[in-house]
């Protein structure tokens, strides 16, 4: 039995993708992938994941300013996403990828702190879901989150925190990103979140190129692997696929389309 799946994140205009796209999306779509999200990092790239988006049946954009580049950004950053999003362009359905990260050596987290807060303000006033980066950063996000109360609330992507922080984030009214953690089996935390959460909060994602699959390790990720993940994520759970492949395409129609 086939599925249809959304590939909630994925960096399609990054390379191996880059001059690729047509034959790319065929391999998707072959997998069942008939709709792919396209966070951007930084404002240089606004205008080439909008391109793609324009150009693309199944391709859809999220512009954001990535907390992992934060030497990139800087106050006329902040202005072009605002310029952008003020616009209204018809495939632009997130503010993305955003999010706090305590992973780097010099994270200037003040900084992070206050470009988080700025890009929240413009998601809640032009009335955009958000799609999160978090990484060590899982209890701070979700104060920034509480504090803010976004009516379209957003994704809290490559999620690999605490059965508790996730109740957290899902409570607040957000969805969790399930990506290809979960095909390692040393990632037994995160599997048991992903086993335990509500079905009703979980979206799938690979975050292509970057997380590649258990098995694929070296190898740029790709959106079709989003088959696989899924595959995975039915072991671990008791709904029947159907019932999961259903559930995790409303999700995502509720939130973002």
């Amino acid at each position: 039995m086939t599925f249809r799946f959304i590939d909630t994140h994925c960096h399609f205009d990054f390379p191996p993708f880059t001059g690729d796209e047509t034959s790319s999306l065929a391999q998707a779509a072959q997998a069942g992938v008939e709709k792919i999200i396209v966070p951007a990092t930084e404002a240089l790239r606004f205008d080439t994941v909008l391109s793609l988006a324009s150009r693309h049946t199944a391709l859809y954009a999220a512009l954001g300013l990535h907390p992992g580049v934060i030497e990139n950004h800087d106050d006329r950053s902040l202005e072009a996403l605002e310029t952008v999003l003020a616009s209204k362009p018809e495939k632009l359905i997130a503010v993305g990828e955003i999010g706090l990260d305590l992973y780097r050596e010099d994270p200037q987290f003040e900084r992070q702190q206050r470009l988080l807060d700025a890009q929240l303000q413009l998601a809640k006033h032009y009335d955009l879901p958000v799609i999160l980066h978090s990484r060590r950063t899982h209890d701070k996000l979700a104060m920034h989150l509480k504090r803010h109360a976004l009516p379209r609330t957003g994704v809290v992507h490559g999620f690999s925190g605490s059965l508790q922080q996730a109740v957290r984030f899902v409570e607040l009214g957000y969805k969790i990103g399930v990506g290809g953690t979960i095909t390692y089996p040393r990632a037994s935390k995160t599997r048991a979140v992903m086993a335990q959460l509500p079905l009703s909060a979980l979206l799938l994602e690979t975050d292509a190129p970057d997380m590649p699959l258990n098995g694929y390790q070296g190898q740029p990720n790709r959106p079709e692997r989003v088959a696989q993940i899924f595959h995975e994520l039915c072991t671990l759970r008791d709904e029947s696929p159907a019932d999961i492949a259903e559930a995790l395409w409303c999700n995502s129609h509720q939130l973002f389309f």
